[in-house]
């Protein structure tokens, strides 16, 4: 680092040398300070009713060019936590002072939650903003990770970097009912339809806020706005330049390297390059009990002599053995009906060396004033990495990466973007098919018996000399799967390193374990917001999507050529502010129409009122409807795992017979297509300060959902047609139960002293079973009913510091791969920082799960253990 210092001085001086060397020709500069006199770097500055804005350096200094022959400029000076003000001047002036007085959280600024800025105390909805400085001081690696310990969100990380958010309920690793957005661009893998955290994200050093919206938002955002929108908005190249790069390093051989440098040229011209890297030993899962029997209808409880499938083993085949079996010696009637289960390999032997999670990023961007009030921008985000994924298996995502390339045009009140992304599965693999196929290769080259029968004859012909020694059953089948157990498949032995080798890098369907999608969603959309005077406000959006799918046959249905899909939507919102603008009254309503489903309409109205002197109280009332359109795999997948063969249904829907038990027969059924997910919402709340120290945000919402999308298994054909005889079927399909949901947050922070805020939230979510008539009926809920955060946080000087514990409820937790009782998990994070302004750095240490508690929060997934770290940022205005 001592070598490195004087380039990033030498660097810096240039950088700030820059703006000291405009400021003779700018039309307005000066200095912005707080109420104590002390300098406020990273304050924005903007002419008003232009695009044109600056940044403050670590002086506080700012300089703007300005016109000033059509008369006055206002230039509007803001900075998180301190009040906006707006200063008229008469003349180029070069020494303003701006005085920003500290503010309550109320007027802050959002946009996500109309999609047009306005103070969070006029947000018609639940809205959580974290700034940039907060951003910094979450716990590594995955930044949305920590957005845990902010109310009613609740995170899901099934790997290191691997996380996925969701708000009042139905929790699950792929986060399909939220969508995730980088300036306003969708970052979600077309494939998948995943939602992967921050790994196709934006690196931290360059997060100017985040954004996320609790429960439906399809009136403005459209399909899978479902349950919350995820925003995270970037620093604008014009008004944060200069030079940023962080280190930090710690357990587990974890390292994140970052940086970000951006500058103007001239008035007009200004670009910023963004890279990061993150390498760790990732988190891999370890639950050896057996799996539900929603999952292995067949299981045997753990310790059997039978054998049993374990949720985190890979590889358990199973054989039920029947008269009709050829085996050597013939089968023991006593084993007819009986279903022993041949051990397959742990996580981590099947992983083995791939067990390093990785995340790369390189993000350029360029912006050009067209004029003072139009900007175009163009950009792209290059992302690579590994991890683990969980949905129908548990997944290895080996150098999985997104390419999206944007581009956007925008005015004051009006924007044209479009963006393209594509998708590369490159080596990722099946853990579950390469356990699976390991199991049924050859035992030799050439070889006509495979580990599998070679392993289940070995338990029959132990199991019947065992019987024929006398020995009672329990003890004979015992000593059968002794046997068995010792024909199996070593790790350490070479064959298996060939088998394993050999099967990832298979795409067969069938035979290898590899997946290797490549599929593109090319996107657009527009809106313009009408201005009628300073009250009335009406906004009118349209978007367009389209999807060009491609699996090479592996898991879509696309053998020949691409599968295409498209949906298309328009969107407008009336607000009115009334009563001296305490009220605020505002209706949205879209229309989306779709290739495979009917159109659907989404509204939202709602009511903001605020009171008090200083309208300092504000009360809120919403009703929203909105919709998920279900996923492209849940509409086109065709992926054979054995013993199932999940399917695709947007067809005509299936003709098939429910599976037999041991209590009905099986009887004929009809499947129909997938139609759209429904979901009703009303919505109250309160945000107020008291004593200008005590801040308040309380909610209760009840959920009313329709036509809920799950999955159902059925004996069938794949064309659809009766089965003749057919096989196991599973296909994604809506549910005629009603589910009802309801619940509520409240949030407070309250500052102690200006180096101390205490913060505490507390989350309820509540499923309502009662008019679910089917016992059986899974809801994937997922989601702990009581969750709580304490916390502490502040800046004294140079030292700024947070501190945040968390706990969650333990509760049942459904995915198609595993489903099972989560017991309850707590996490306390940390952070501490330490500026030395003449070096222009921060000496940075903390850490997540400081007390290595349980913290399994996907069943099937890993625990999130302890991760400490230290680290420097260095960052040159």
């Amino acid at each position: 680092m001592r070598q490195l210092y004087p380039g990033l001085l030498a660097l810096g001086g240039a950088v700030l040398a820059l703006p000291a060397l405009a400021q003779s020709e700018a039309g307005v500069g000066g200095v912005v300070r707080n109420d104590a006199g002390q300098p406020i770097p990273g304050a924005t500055v903007f002419l008003k009713g232009t695009l044109i804005g600056t940044g403050t350096n670590r002086e506080g200094q700012f300089s703007l060019p300005a016109d000033f022959s059509d008369g006055p400029v206002v230039i509007s000076v803001s900075f998180v936590g301190y009040e906006t003000r707006e200063l008229e001047l008469s003349k180029p002036t070069p020494d303003v002072v701006v005085t920003l007085n500290e503010a309550v959280t109320l007027n802050e600024v959002v946009v996500a939650a109309s999609r047009v800025e306005e103070s969070l105390q006029q947000a018609p909805v639940t809205v959580e903003k974290v700034g940039a400085v907060q951003v910094q001081r979450l716990p590594p690696p995955d930044v949305l990770a920590g957005l845990n310990q902010f109310k009613g969100i609740d995170v899901n990380s099934s790997s290191m970097v691997m996380s996925s958010l969701s708000t009042r309920g139905f929790n699950s690793p792929k986060s399909e009912r939220v969508i995730q957005l980088v300036d306003y661009f969708d970052t979600q893998s077309p494939s998948l339809n995943i939602n992967s955290g921050n790994l196709t994200g934006l690196p931290e050093l360059d997060i100017a806020s985040i954004e996320v919206i609790h429960g439906p938002a399809s009136a403005l955002y459209g399909a899978n706005a479902f349950n919350g929108v995820v925003l995270l908005n970037s620093k604008d190249p014009f008004v944060t330049e200069g030079f940023s790069a962080r280190v930090r390093g710690g357990q587990r051989s974890y390292f994140d390297g970052q940086l970000r440098y951006a500058h103007k040229i001239g008035k007009r011209f200004a670009f910023k390059v963004l890279g990061s890297y993150l390498t760790a030993d990732d988190w891999l899962a370890s639950n050896y009990s057996p799996a539900s029997l929603r999952v292995t209808p067949n299981n045997n409880p753990a310790g059997s002599p039978l054998g049993y499938d374990a949720v985190n083993r890979y590889g358990d085949v199973s054989n039920t053995f029947n008269p009709a079996q050829q085996l050597p010696g013939g089968t023991s009637p006593e084993l007819y009906g009986k279903t022993v289960f041949m051990p397959g390999f742990a996580e981590t032997t099947l992983v083995a060396d791939d067990n390093k999670a990785k995340a790369f990023k390189v993000v350029p961007t360029v912006s050009y004033l067209l004029t003072d009030k139009i900007k175009a921008t163009v950009g792209a985000s290059i992302n690579r990495g590994t991890a683990s994924y969980q949905s129908s298996s548990r997944y290895r995502l080996r150098d999985f990466g997104t390419n999206q390339y944007r581009g956007e045009l925008r005015g004051e009140r009006w924007f044209l973007r479009g963006s393209s992304t594509q998708d590369f599965g490159n080596n990722s693999y099946d853990l579950g098919f390469l356990g699976a196929f390991i199991q049924n290769s050859p035992i030799a080259e050439g070889s006509a018996t495979t580990y599998a029968q070679r392993f289940f004859g070995t338990y029959n012909g132990a199991y019947k000399q065992a019987r024929a020694g006398s020995l009672p059953v329990e003890q004979a089948l015992a000593e059968a799967q002794k046997a068995a157990n010792a024909t199996q498949l070593a790790p350490g032995d070479a064959r298996f390193g060939e088998l394993r080798a050999a099967i990832i890098q298979d795409n067969r369907p069938g035979r290898g374990a590899r997946l290797n999608p490549s599929s593109l969603l090319n996107e657009g959309n527009a809106q313009y917001d009408f201005r009628f005077g300073k009250s009335t406000s009406l906004i009118l959006g349209a978007s367009y999507r389209k999807f060009r799918l491609g699996s090479n046959g592996q898991f879509f249905s696309d053998d020949d050529q691409r599968i295409q899909n498209h949906e298309m939507g328009a969107y407008t919102q009336f607000s009115q502010q009334l009563l001296d603008d305490r009220l605020k009254l505002a209706l949205a309503v879209r229309v989306d129409a779709f290739k495979n489903f009917d159109p659907a309409v989404s509204p939202r109205a709602s009511a903001v009122y605020s009171v008090g002197e200083n309208r300092q109280h504000s009360f809120r009332a919403s009703y929203g409807r909105a919709f998920r359109s279900p996923t492209q795999l849940d509409q086109y997948v065709r992926l054979d795992v054995g013993p199932v063969l999940l399917l695709g249904n947007v067809g005509k829907g299936f003709d098939g017979l429910t599976l037999p038990s041991t209590t009905a027969p099986s009887v004929p059924i009809h499947v129909d297509p997938l139609q759209l997910e429904r979901l009703s919402t009303y919505e109250v709340g309160y945000r107020g300060t008291l004593s200008n120290k005590l801040y308040v945000d309380l909610n209760y919402y009840r959920s009313q959902y329709n036509d809920f999308i799950g999955a159902q298994r059925f004996i069938g054909n794949p064309n659809g047609t009766p089965p003749n005889p057919g096989r196991v079927l599973q296909v994604w399909t809506n549910a005629d139960q009603e589910v009802h949901t309801q619940g509520g947050s409240a949030g407070v922070n309250y500052t102690v002293v200006k180096p101390l805020t205490l913060s505490a939230n507390y989350s309820l979510n509540v499923l309502d079973r009662s008019r679910i008539s089917d016992e059986n009926f899974q809801t994937f809920f997922n989601t702990p009913k009581h969750k709580f955060n304490l916390g502490a946080s502040g800046t004294a000087g140079q030292l700024s510091y947070s501190a945040n514990y968390r706990w969650a409820q333990g509760h049942l937790y459904e995915t198609p791969f595993a489903v099972g009782e989560l017991a309850n998990y707590s996490s306390l994070d940390a952070y501490v920082g330490y500026t030395i302004p003449r070096l222009a750095t921060t000496v940075q240490a903390g850490g997540a799960n400081l007390l290595d508690s349980n913290n399994v929060q996907v069943y099937g997934g890993p625990n999130i253990g302890r991760l400490a770290y230290v680290g420097l940022l260095v960052d040159i205005k």
